[in-house]
């Protein structure tokens, strides 16, 4: 069992890995998008915004699906989807053709994203340590090599198409191969042993605290990944070389962050940890709101990086312990709101940017992401495993407002 289990976590690391690539090489080329559809920057928002709704419904439709495909399955086919997508945005040529991408892009990277967490909070359950922060640090190391992928591309002026498709020709395959190994919760489990809790419903009055902490950490992270590059070229004076680079450096102290966050949250528990992280990130944003240039700006998004890298994956955490027996569905309603945030973050930026000025618009997420230390408690392990500091819902009371989303 236990090499199933090591196993296990190597393949899910490798998709968590190839779902950064792929969602770097995205997000980083905007502006080339942008030019070679010719989609206006008022027409942006909208289609920035369309990814994540469609995303929002990928993960509603998993916690359905979850209840008859074992999340691995669905992990397995709707990653190749997301990769397939992304080829396409590449080589369309109409405007149509890149909603047809992006559509596809988004409902896929819903069950994707849903599917892999719920199988890393399972693995951690059957670990008895923290190590979902890993999984996410091989989702930064992804960023890093997608945006490093970007670069290359935007300084050798390649076509779209050209920088996607050996992409996608390597991770394909090497992910079909390496979804043999995924583990599900019920093959992690010692034999004879049920999940603690098994049966056991969402209520969602005890998750709405992690929701918001969520909402507003892919705010941030929203910011980041679909802004730096115009902010560092548009407001920052950098060049579109360089424009790629803030994301990449995001990316990277956000590796180092979760590499070694599971070591901290064992060490001082992840109140602590993500009490931590939203001051360090409030910290970065208000440096990129004063940044006199792009070299400044730079130590903003490096310290973003370090801040918001430990707010997602102790949210799905805390997730998992306070529904022990219901944690495919907490997970999945749980993701609904990193797209909630997403949808959020991006438009709210580009408007107050307009009416506003971009620099000011960045005081908004800083503020916002302050929120998480009013609901830290809430990622408290408990004894009942209920966290957040709740008593433990009755069983007669479990039903209730169970309907969640």
């Amino acid at each position: 069992m236990t090499d199933v289990l090591r196993r296990g976590r190597a393949s899910l690391a490798f998709s968590f890995l190839v779902q950064g690539v792929a969602f770097a090489l995205l997000v980083t080329r905007i502006p080339a998008i942008q030019d070679r559809y010719g989609v206006s920057d008022a027409l942006l928002p909208a289609f920035l915004a369309a990814v994540p709704i469609l995303a929002g419904i990928g993960s509603v439709t998993t916690e359905r699906l979850v209840k008859r495909v074992r999340p691995s399955l669905l992990l397995r086919w709707s990653q190749p989807v997301v990769l397939l997508a992304l080829l396409g945005v590449g080589a369309g040529e109409r405007m149509v053709e890149l909603g047809v991408a992006l559509a596809a892009f988004g409902l896929a990277v819903g069950v994707l994203d849903a599917s892999m967490n719920m199988l890393g909070v399972s693995l951690q359950r059957s670990y008895g340590r923290s190590i979902m922060l890993s999984f996410h640090a091989a989702y930064s190391l992804g960023g890093i090599v997608g945006a490093s992928l970007a670069w290359v591309g935007a300084h050798g002026q390649l076509a779209l198409w050209v920088s996607y498709l050996p992409v996608v020709l390597v991770l394909l395959p090497a992910v079909l191969v390496g979804s043999r190994w995924y583990v599900d919760d019920r093959e992690a489990a010692p034999a004879g042993e049920e999940k603690t809790g098994e049966g056991q419903v969402v209520v969602f009055k005890w998750l709405l605290p992690l929701c918001l902490v969520m909402t507003v950490a892919y705010i941030g992270d929203s910011t980041v990944s679909n802004w730096s590059a115009k902010y560092l070229q548009d407001v920052l004076g950098s060049s579109e070389q360089m424009a790629t680079v803030p994301y990449n450096v995001y990316m990277v102290t956000t590796l180092l962050g979760r590499a070694i966050g599971d070591l901290g949250v064992r060490r001082f528990g992840a109140v602590a940890v993500v009490r931590g992280g939203a001051l360090v990130a409030a910290g970065g944003f208000a440096v990129v709101a004063v940044a006199p240039g792009a070299w400044f700006g730079m130590l903003g998004f490096t310290l973003l990086g370090l801040g918001l890298c430990v707010l997602v994956p102790q949210t799905f955490a805390a997730a998992g312990r306070l529904f022990p027996g219901a944690s495919d569905a907490a997970v999945a309603r749980l993701n609904v709101f990193n797209y909630v945030g997403f949808l959020i973050g991006s438009p709210l930026v580009g408007v107050l940017g307009d009416l506003w000025s971009y620099r000011g618009a960045m005081l908004v997420p800083m503020v916002l992401v302050l929120v998480t230390l009013v609901y830290a408690r809430s990622f408290a392990a408990q004894p009942d495993r209920y966290g957040g500091g709740h008593e433990r819902p009755r069983t007669a009371d479990v039903g209730r407002g169970s309907n969640g989303l």
